[in-house]
């Protein structure tokens, strides 16, 4: 089953964090010594956008000439009723005319104080609490929030597909007979449409995508292929491709299945035994015997040796041709090796994966978790760690930077930026907040 850090470790321990090596601009095509904003190759190499600023209201810090505005508050009212839910986690943005529509998931099982309301037609289990909401924001400025899914349990991550859907993932196995208060088993990955295309009478589980603990998704917009993480111990989750049989096939295509296949890369067991940056790994796909897990949870059904494990697999984003996913630590056997965070690469054409970033013990930063590239190259973190929680933007240099801070030191979740690149949208998650953050992004670019 998943595992939450803070229960293994509590939220004392200190000193752990970033250490980070390589050129970030290398991974995204452009080299560091070329400078400029990734990808650019003009004016300074970016290294961060400066020092926090206090937030005198208690939320957020963030570098000067950058502010926030609270776009949701948990509690409030919906529209067609209920108030919205809490533990806000991944998101996603897409363009609606001249606004732009926000998908957001809701970690939650039952009983919270604020449950994702059920509504006619969206509920696919009565007895659970999560799902997700749909909002509707200009720039800082709220619109409209109502339910997109509801009934659904531990909704943590997900993902974008090219047809403009979101991909919403349950990071759980439980059944009826684990949990007397659910109806149905969980585990899966739902298609929730921002747009209204998909009018089902009900939600409708994709079984093809298997039945695990999901954490996120991402989608090949050339092939149409899917890359999915499993954030799971007892063994450690894997890392997943599904091969569609409708690829690319729009609203509700991923309904006619597919061919799942978990990762083994380079003969290893248990990615957490890579340390050095640059590595490469040559990638055999393996077929999941049952991905509906009717008996055996499917990272069980694969003896150790065969695929190759992943302490903590988190967020993945598909960008330039790569999917980018992040292992958020491995801490203590039996993990292989030991570090405080690890980003893979991805090559589709190569089927290689390199390690591009590791997290040693030692830095300011520590808990890497959900993880979204902007259309200009900044690959930004949220982090999920002890004490202090940042979200992280990663400079030309391969070094992390803060780009805020949860005063509470509440986690970070679900940044992503708007279609223009104007707002980064943000939750921090035990607060229940969604935030709209403006700022100069990019150096030598302002807008």
């Amino acid at each position: 089953m998943s595992v939450n850090r803070r229960q293994l470790l509590g939220t004392g321990a200190a000193g752990l964090g970033i250490v980070l090596s390589g050129a970030a601009g290398s991974v995204f095509g452009a080299p560091a010594q070329a400078g400029g904003p990734q990808g650019t190759g003009k004016g300074p190499a970016f290294k961060g956008y400066g020092d926090l600023v206090a937030d005198p209201n208690g939320v957020c810090d963030l570098p000067a000439g950058f502010s926030y505005t609270k776009v949701s508050v948990q509690g409030t009212p919906l529209a067609g009723g209920g108030l919205s839910p809490t533990f806000q986690d991944g998101m996603h943005t897409f363009a609606a005319g001249r606004h732009t529509a926000i998908v957001r998931n809701h970690e939650l099982t039952h009983e919270a104080t604020y449950p994702v309301p059920h509504v006619a037609g969206l509920v696919y289990d009565e007895g659970a609490d999560g799902g997700n909401t749909v909002l509707v924001v200009d720039g800082g400025r709220l619109l409209s929030e109502k339910v997109g899914l509801a009934g659904t349990v531990r909704n943590c991550a997900g993902g974008p597909t090219p047809w403009g859907t979101w991909l919403t993932c349950e990071e759980t196995e439980l059944t009826p007979t684990d949990d007397a208060k659910l109806t149905k088993r969980h585990g899966y990955v739902f298609e929730v449409d921002p747009f209204g295309r998909l009018r089902d009478a009900a939600p409708v589980p994709l079984a093809a995508l298997g039945r695990y603990a999901h954490e996120a998704v991402a989608i090949d917009p050339r092939t149409g292929i899917l890359y999915l993480t499993e954030d799971a111990s007892g063994p450690f989750g894997l890392v997943y491709r599904l091969l569609p049989k409708r690829p690319l096939g729009g609203p509700g295509s991923l309904r006619a299945g597919g061919r799942l296949q978990a990762l083994f890369a380079g003969g290893l067991a248990d990615l957490s035994a890579v340390t050095t940056l640059g590595t490469k790994l040559a990638v055999k796909w393996v077929d999941v015997p049952d991905p509906d897990a009717a008996t055996t949870s499917v990272r069980k059904q694969f003896a150790d040796g065969t695929v190759s494990r992943v302490p903590k697999a988190e967020g993945i984003y598909f960008r330039d041709g790569s999917a980018y996913f992040v292992s958020s630590y491995a801490k203590a056997a039996p993990a292989a090796g030991l570090h405080e965070g690890q980003v893979w690469r991805y090559d589709p054409r190569a089927n290689t994966i390199e390690l591009v970033l590791r997290f040693a013990p030692g830095g300011q930063f520590d808990g890497p978790d959900n993880i979204h590239i902007s259309a200009w190259g900044e690959m930004i973190l949220c982090e999920d760690g002890d004490g202090d929680n940042h979200l992280v933007v990663v400079g030309d240099d391969g070094k992390p930077y803060p780009l805020a801070r949860s005063v509470s030191q509440a986690e970070f979740a679900g940044a992503t930026f708007s279609p223009d690149g104007v707002w980064l949208y943000a939750n921090i998650q035990e607060d229940g907040l969604t935030l709209a953050i403006k700022g100069p992004w990019v150096p030598g670019r302002r807008r």
